[in-house]
This record gives C-alpha cells, structure tokens and sequence, in this order.
C-alpha cells in the first residue's frame, strides 16, 4: 500500500478548443459569478498533483493558469484537435506515473471528486479511472503511465475515449454526481445547467 501513495499523479487541463459549437471561447463565459476555466482550476486540490499543466491557445488562460501556480503550455495549432493538446501535455509530465485528463467546461465538478477519482488511481494504479454517474462514464480520466504512447499517437480531435474503448477491461469507474459531469458545449446547455431554460 505504501508504494501506491507514492505514485506520482500529474493533471492536464485542457483548455485550447475552438468551441465552434458554443460560438465564442466558452472557458471566458460566466457561472455563479466566475468564468468556467475559473471554476476548473478551483477544482483541483491543492497538493494533490506532483504537476498541474494548462494547454491553452489563450494567452489570457495561461496568464491566470501561472498566477495559480500551475505550468503553462501554448498550443498554437488547437485547429489540430484536442489530440495535440492531450500530446503537448502528456509529453510535458512524462515522468508521472499517472495523468488525470481533465476538461475545463463542467463548472459544478468538485474538488473531492477528483481527489476520490485519484484515490481509486492509486488503489488499483494498473486501471483507468474515471469519473462516472450510474455507470456511464464522463470527465475526468486518470490513465496510468503504460497508456501515454497510445496517448501521444492520437490525431485529429480523437481523444481518450478511444483509447478507453480498446482497454475497457481496466476501466475503474468513480462514481460522481450527474451535475459534476455536465459539460457545457453550447450556450443553451450553460443556461440548463443555470437552471435559465
């Protein structure tokens, strides 16, 4: 048990998407008061990450991220997809024994369901885990180190869905509240999500 608190987890936040869908950079947009890439840095516990990383193409992102503490990295062709972002990221925290992937659009994710997606990581530190609600399967996904090549050989704005698919024999799901999961990919599912609509 003790080598297994000693794994070290790094957190990826990626946050370069165009958001074509929502229209404009929806990590600017506002939820209870705060911007959502605001309330996704907010969700990571201190001192629980060996490394927290933010890809951003926003220069404006990254300046928060560093004020954080966090290391930044620009991505400066996001029209490749979210697969560059997973590869700058992963390359940079190599040295982890485990990445949590984490998107920067669910503004109701809690900190202590992050800290229980890492728990169960270094529980079962061969697994895949990831955040879930009644068994299906959301955001974020911690992928031990084994996994970072398949990772790194993803292209386009294929992300790490597909490599969960190929490995579902190892997929530990966290259970989490359906709220926390909610992503927010159009401007009419952040106004759900306000209970506006």
């Amino acid at each position: 048990m003790a080598e297994c608190s000693a794994l070290r987890a790094g957190c990826l936040v990626m946050a370069a998407g165009n958001a074509s869908r929502f229209g404009e950079n929806k990590l600017t947009a506002r939820f209870d008061g705060q911007s959502l890439f605001s309330l996704a840095l907010a969700a990571i516990p201190a001192g629980l990450f060996a490394r927290v990383t933010v890809v951003s193409q926003y220069p404006a992102l990254l300046e928060e991220a560093a004020r954080a503490g966090f290391d930044t990295i620009l991505n400066d062709r996001p029209e490749d997809g979210i697969s560059r972002t997973i590869r700058l990221g992963t390359q940079a925290m190599a040295d982890c024994d485990g990445i949590l992937y984490m998107v920067a659009d669910q503004p109701l994710l809690r900190a202590g369901t992050v800290r229980r997606v890492v728990a169960a990581w270094q529980e079962r530190p061969e697994c895949i885990a990831a955040a879930a609600h009644n068994g299906n399967r959301g955001n974020p996904c911690l992928f031990p180190a084994r996994f970072f090549p398949e990772l790194c050989a993803l292209e386009a704005d294929r992300g790490g869905s597909s490599v969960i698919r190929r490995h579902e024999n190892v997929l530990l799901l966290v259970e989490a509240g359906e709220r926390e999961l909610f992503d927010c990919d159009t401007k009419q599912a952040l106004e759900i999500l306000k209970g506006n609509a």
